[in-house]
């Protein structure tokens, strides 16, 4: 039976359907898998890092990426990143800076760090392992990384534990694309701090192939770390 965790594998990797040859880069379990899926199954001349400067193929060193030459890949806008969020608005502005008023705030996080320059830069992704309105929500405490109403260069997709959203709309809004099987348009509404546009006609996520089943459960992650 396929697990939640593997449908949303397969949702990351398919963020990266098309980019070709392309650095991806991700933050989280859920999205280095769907890297390594794409790349090893309709996806073969995108790069994948381990997370620190060597790049990987087939399990093996393929290349070395200097961590300078990541400054020059997001500037020339030949990276995809797929980050995580503490806060998301509805135009795809993110926060993974801090909780409350900026000058007082209620919790310190991780600070700015790469999301400016990867929103304004280059295509942009997110995993959110809990959908919930703490994270969904109206306005973000702090603007992080940008979106589409600031000029954000892409934010493509919005991948989390029971939907798939992007920002297909005319004013580039957030968008439900899909429910992952066994969720509800209502689920995915009740949990999300702001109205989603809503198609009349929502399809359910993908489940992964037999082929991609195996890949995952066998060579990508045969410890489960998915499922933690």
């Amino acid at each position: 039976m396929t697990t939640r965790a593997e449908i949303c594998v397969t949702a990351c990797a398919e963020a990266w359907r098309g980019d070709g040859a392309i650095l991806a880069s991700f933050a989280g379990t859920i999205p280095r898998l769907g890297a390594r899926l794409a790349q090893l199954t309709f996806a073969p001349d995108l790069l994948v890092t381990d997370g620190e400067a060597t790049l990987l193929r087939d399990d093996a060193v393929e290349g070395w990426l200097p961590y300078r030459q990541v400054f020059a890949m997001v500037a020339a806008g030949t990276r995809h990143v797929m980050m995580g969020a503490s806060q998301l608005d509805r135009h795809g502005n993110s926060n993974i800076s801090c909780i409350g008023d900026w000058e007082r705030p209620k919790r310190q996080l991780l600070g700015v760090r790469g999301a400016p320059g990867n929103t304004i830069g280059h295509t942009t992704s997110y995993w959110v392992p809990r959908h919930s309105p703490r994270v969904f929500v109206e306005h973000v405490d702090m603007v992080s990384g940008i979106g589409g109403d600031r000029g954000a260069h892409e934010i493509r997709v919005v991948v989390t534990d029971l939907a798939v959203l992007d920002f297909a709309t005319p004013d580039h809004t957030m968008r439900l694309r899909s429910t992952h099987p066994g969720v509800t348009v209502e689920q995915v509404a009740g949990a999300t701090g702001f109205p989603l546009v809503i198609p009349g006609q929502v399809p359910q996520t993908r489940t992964p192939t037999v082929e991609e089943l195996a890949l995952i459960r066998d060579r990508l992650d045969p410890d489960g770390l998915r499922d933690r």
